[in-house]
């Protein structure tokens, strides 16, 4: 079970849910199984015209529909994709179509439905207590299970072993009672997701195959018919497939669908993505969220860097937390008026930090920093370009006119580079324009900042940076 699929607490069972099973007869409860369940809930969620998979960004017009259809056929599904590419996050959303409560056998560890036992002794408990059968109540976010493929991984951590304590017991090894049920059982009626499936060795693979086809469960020498009502799901890099392992071909025939995912397709999507994921300790101005979305589709695109290992979108997120840290931090050392807020001048921060991140091809061995360093200068023009192209920024060049310079960089407060600045044409149409509408001291800085490296950039300053961090632009 995940941490994330699971809420820090789980709510309160309603008090007007059947408590027996006489009760949950006479209320009318139907038996579902769980990919009817999920077809019908989603078929809700459609036409009602809301969101099917919360918190999923760049997805709604290539895989989500892709998906939904899946679902609708009632599939078992592989995700494929590099990595960073939000397929957990994917499949963990699959629990918001599921009833919020379901009925089970109290006590049964394979969460049993009352109308459909499964065990021996759950059967006989019927038999036993008919109407008067106790029912207990299971919260959706329960009936999720995931496993990260190791390859220490066991048939009996995925489908179950037996149990040494219930043969010291008094038990027979032939008595079904003795079997502990792994991970896989003990979801049955939920969603099981398998992360990395590649790395799963293959003779564990095999063990899966009934799973998937017959819907039963075979260990040792047992031979179980357990009608398991499961919907598996996994997810898996395509680099896998050659290098680190192999999905064995009987399991990728078992799944219904091969689905594959990808990055944003668009710098807005990218961005929209970072704003949700990103946890930033200050503000970082929507004109650097652009610059550092670019600035990751450029790493992923460059020729330097090595196409099969994928460049993920927490690249992109811990980048932008980089640079939030790097204003807070100069906001503390100058005393900084205010919240503080990111610059153009914080990005570089994060090209020492995320190198590690970044898989380059063989060659490149030594210009890691240069090459990363070259795509954000190109991301920071590209986004002046969408931003700021046609706008006049004269005035901006005037500022340095006669020799004179602006200093700027970690140690140097917002309010000290707008007293060097002072009163600008067009500075208004320029904060406007990088969605800077209403600024703050820090705010004006950034936008500021933003067009003193932009005229940089395209060779209408100078601009020289000192060994004491300070950033000097002239003309």
């Amino acid at each position: 079970m995940t941490s994330s699929a699971v809420p820090a607490t789980l709510p309160d069972v309603p008090a007007d849910l059947p408590r027996t099973l006489g009760a949950l007869r006479a209320a009318g409860v139907e038996y579902r199984g769980i990919k009817t369940e999920l077809r019908e809930n989603l078929l809700d969620r459609m036409r009602a015209g809301g969101k099917r998979f919360p918190g999923v960004v760049g997805y709604e017009e290539t895989v989500e529909p892709e998906l939904e259809r899946a679902l609708l056929a009632g599939h078992d599904i592989v995700l494929l994709g590099e990595r960073g590419q939000g397929k957990t996050r994917l499949l963990r959303s699959l629990v918001g179509l599921l009833d919020e409560w379901t009925p089970v056998i109290e006590g049964s560890e394979l969460n049993e439905h009352p109308y459909a036992p499964l065990s021996a002794a759950s059967r006989r408990r019927v038999r036993e207590l008919g109407a008067d059968l106790p029912v207990g109540w299971l919260h959706r976010s329960l009936r999720y299970g995931e496993k990260l493929a190791t390859p220490d991984t066991s048939v009996g951590d995925l489908i179950g072993d037996v149990d040494p304590v219930k043969v010291a017991e008094g038990r027979t090894l032939g008595d079904p009672e003795t079997i502990h049920f792994g991970l896989v059982p003990r979801t049955n009626r939920g969603i099981f997701a398998i992360n990395e499936l590649p790395d799963l060795a293959e003779r564990i693979q095999v063990a899966l195959l009934n799973v998937l086809e017959e819907r039963d469960i075979q260990v040792r020498g047992y031979q179980l018919r357990l009608p398991l009502d499961v919907l598996l799901v996994a997810s898996a890099n395509p680099e896998d497939y050659t290098n680190r392992g192999r999905i064995i071909t009987p399991l990728k025939d078992r799944f219904g669908a091969e689905i594959r995912t990808h990055y944003p397709l668009e710098v807005a999507l990218e961005v929209e993505l970072v704003r949700q994921e990103a946890d930033a300790v200050a503000e970082v101005p929507e004109h650097l969220l652009e610059v550092l979305a670019r600035f990751t589709r450029g790493v992923r695109e460059s020729p330097a860097v090595d196409p099969a290992s994928g460049v993920s979108a927490r690249f992109t997120i811990a980048a932008v937390e980089t640079v939030a840290a790097a204003a807070l931090r100069r906001s503390a050392l100058t005393d900084e008026a205010g919240a503080p807020v990111a610059r153009v001048g914080d990005l570089w921060s994060v090209v020492p930090v995320l190198g590690g991140k970044v898989e380059f091809e063989q060659g490149e061995e030594g210009r890691e920093a240069e090459v990363l360093q070259h795509l954000l200068r190109v991301a920071v023009a590209e986004t002046y370009r969408a931003r700021l192209g046609g706008a006049e920024l004269g005035a901006f060049a005037e500022l340095v006119a006669e020799g004179r310079t602006i200093e700027t960089g970690e140690l140097v407060a917002a309010e000290r580079l707008l007293e060097q600045v002072g009163s600008v044409a067009g500075l208004g149409q320029v904060l406007d324009r990088l969605g800077l509408e209403d600024p703050s001291p820090g705010r004006a800085a950034s936008g500021v900042e933003f067009v003193l490296e932009a005229l940089h950039l395209t060779r209408r300053l100078d601009k020289i940076v000192l060994e004491d961090g300070r950033t000097v632009y002239g003309g």
